[in-house]
């Protein structure tokens, strides 16, 4: 099967980021194309031998991207588009239909009860959406939440299928070396507490939460912050009124990292960049995991509890990679969590979400000490190969299978 995945942009981002991995196990020929700012991530798609085309789509109104994304869609002679992200999914579903390939599936990642994508939900974004929903066969919802927004919106139930965010479990397994590497390079004492924040520097994020937690705890107590966005700013200006600036790391963007060996790439004219011809991924073939205490990885290796202040998640992507790096995790919400039965959710505890909660429950945890950090179950409950095989039946279904029928 050939398919053709189409993105607002390919800056580091958990939909972005979950993009790359997903293509890394899909058994599909994968073309991508990014409408805006194809950033580091699409220089790691570029790395791993996918073909990466960057539209240059100038802004939310630029209707010129249309025939030229069609263009694209019907050169390529896809057997099935897949669109992420809001304003990919409306140009992308729209340009499919113009280029007469009506096997659309689309994945909403970030669908939360008062906001899409960080952005208000009003009604006429509800309207929009639905209006392109409609040009498609078939909506993934990386959760039963999400799933059931999309229900109450007025998707038919039919089309929503249910595809959580996925992981390479093994990639995040505790390194001891990996911990110790990684805190002297940001400065960490080695008895210090570190509590460990993962995500986009976004107000949605509430990651000043966490700032107000730290300047209640004890002076031994960091604060890890791994992402980057709008917020940065202002995040070291309140850590500096609240007197906590020489506790808080902040360490940027955290691109995945890794390629497959033997891949090679080159610029071509034109918005295509197109790896070199004859080396593919083989079949099989891994990343290689990162070195020198840097990336995600080692990142939470070297905190002692991951904090998620977030009250909307679509799946909480950060929370599953903390338990799969042995953390405890607090976390006000996430899908992927809450959708276990209790029993599978061991290691995760879910707070009110104001400072003083944050800092109550931080200490609990740092009074229980050191403890073993294997990956907890509900880690495994969201391999990425199993994501992978659940999407191609989506796919098989959406390219092979007969055409829904949607009621006006």
């Amino acid at each position: 099967m050939r398919a053709l995945h189409i993105i607002t942009g390919l800056g580091v981002g958990g939909a972005e980021q979950q993009l790359r991995l997903l293509l890394r196990h899909l058994p599909a020929s994968c073309d991508v194309v990014t409408l805006t700012n194809p950033g580091p991530v699409a220089e790691g798609l570029t790395a791993d031998g996918v073909r990466v085309i960057h539209l240059g789509m100038s802004g939310n109104r630029d209707a010129g991207a249309l025939p030229r994304l069609a263009k694209v869609i019907r050169a390529g002679r896809y057997d099935l588009v897949h669109t992420h992200l809001f304003r990919a999914c409306l140009y992308g579903r729209i340009a499919a239909r113009l280029a007469g390939t009506r096997a659309v599936v689309a994945t909403e990642h970030s669908l939360g009860d008062t906001q899409m994508e960080g952005r208000p939900l009003t009604p006429g974004v509800r309207a929009l959406y639905l209006t392109g929903e409609r040009l498609g066969r078939a909506t993934v919802a990386v959760s039963p939440s999400v799933a059931e927004r999309l229900s109450r919106w007025g998707v038919p139930r039919q089309r929503i299928h249910v595809v959580p965010n996925g992981i390479d479990v093994e990639r995040f397994r505790f390194d001891l070396r990996a911990r110790i590497t990684a805190r002297r390079r940001l400065g960490l004492p080695d008895g210090a507490f570190v509590v460990g924040g993962v995500g986009r520097l976004a107000p949605g994020k509430r990651f000043d939460v966490l700032l107000h937690a730290l300047a209640a705890l004890p002076g031994d107590v960091r604060l890890l912050l791994v992402g980057g966005g709008p917020e940065e700013a202002g995040l070291r200006t309140r850590a500096a009124r609240l007197g906590v600036a020489d506790r808080v790391v902040f360490a940027g963007e955290q691109p995945y990292p890794g390629s497959y060996p033997g891949s090679c790439t080159g610029s071509y004219p034109g918005s295509y960049t197109e790896s070199c011809p004859g080396e593919q991924p083989q079949p099989g073939a891994r990343p290689q995991p990162s070195e020198g205490g840097t990336g995600l990885p080692a990142l939470l290796a070297a905190m002692d509890v991951l904090a998620s202040p977030s009250p909307e998640e679509a799946f909480g992507l950060a929370v599953v990679e903390g338990l799969a790096a042995g953390l405890p995790v607090l976390y006000v919400r996430c899908p992927a969590v809450e959708d276990l039965p209790p029993d599978a959710a061991t290691g995760a505890e879910r707070v009110t979400g104001d400072p003083d909660s944050f800092a109550r429950a931080l200490l609990r945890v740092r009074a229980a000490g050191v403890r073993p950090r294997p990956a907890r179950e509900a880690a495994h409950r969201y391999s990425i190969t199993r994501s992978a095989a659940q999407l191609m039946h989506v796919y098989e279904a959406a390219a092979f299978g007969p055409t829904p029928r949607v009621s006006s």
